[in-house]
């Protein structure tokens, strides 16, 4: 029981940052492999994905309220999204997830820095692709963020945002809104696949989602109040706080080294900047 209440704490927390920049898994996936010692891996990413999908939806539709959203671009991308996030959790059962690590650590390290250095990257809402180009770049980042989502998973959110500012040229706010339908489309199918081989537990997936909705409904009203110069920073505070867990994940007492030479870097572009 008491097992529950923590991770229903961090149920919470990761729904307020999902909500708003993505990265939810950061904070959640380790609580559930901290508090569940024992539980197969399966059954960890199915637990953890109900719990996660909740908190998605409940933003999703906050955001779909307040927020002008480009369907014509995301549609496309969240229904490739589905079907290979179901492809990408059949893998996990498969393959080692962890082999992704080094390389997911180098692009998030390059997102950061990109994102430090345009100071005014995501400020504007200025859309730079036509109607065609958007349905296509859509169905491809759907396919590859989808079976990222579906076999490994942190830092999906993230990754969408910095897509949907960088490529369609969407500001921060609707990058995010954006990012919750995919996340949608992506949770909902692995979610399919874990239930339906039993890879889930209830008992505790449900609680953690009621936490993960309460925190993801605060989470969107901060994020609409604040507006897109809030999200950025938060942003950047949550990328950051991602390299940091998988440098230290994939490179043990050796990534403090690396965490080290990536502040070094920042700093240096701070200073040049």
């Amino acid at each position: 029981m008491e097992e529950i209440l923590y991770l229903c704490l961090f149920a919470f927390l990761a729904g307020f940052i999902d909500s708003v920049v993505g990265g939810g898994g950061l904070i959640q996936l380790p609580a559930l492999f901290i508090f569940l010692p024992g539980v197969p891996v399966p059954t960890i990413f199915g637990t953890g994905k109900l719990a996660s999908i909740a908190g998605t939806t409940s933003a999703m539709v906050r955001y779909v309220r307040s927020v002008k959203i480009n369907y014509m671009a995301i549609l496309p991308a969240a229904a490739a999204a589905f079907v290979f996030s179901f492809l990408g959790a059949r893998a996990l059962s498969h393959l080692d997830a962890s082999l992704l690590k080094p390389l997911i650590l180098v692009l998030l390290v390059l997102v950061a820095v990109y994102t430090f250095i345009k100071k005014d990257f995501g400020s504007l809402h200025a859309p730079k692709l036509t109607e065609a180009k958007e349905k296509l770049h859509g169905l491809l980042i759907g396919a590859v963020i989808g079976f990222y989502d579906g076999f490994f998973g942190p830092g999906t959110g993230s990754f969408l945002i910095f897509i949907f500012i960088g490529i369609f040229g969407f500001n921060f706010l609707a990058a995010s809104a954006a990012a919750k339908v995919v996340n949608v489309a992506t949770n909902l199918s692995a979610l399919l696949y874990f239930g339906y081989k039993g890879y889930i537990l209830y008992e505790v997936a449900i609680p953690m989602a009621i936490c993960s909705i309460i925190g993801s409904q605060l989470g969107t009203r901060t994020a609409l109040k604040r507006g897109t110069a809030f999200v950025r920073v938060l942003f950047l505070v949550v990328v950051t706080g991602i390299i940091i867990k998988f440098a230290y994940d994939t490179y043990g007492t050796g990534g403090s080294d690396f965490v080290k030479l990536s502040s070094a870097v920042l700093e240096w572009v701070k200073l040049k900047g």
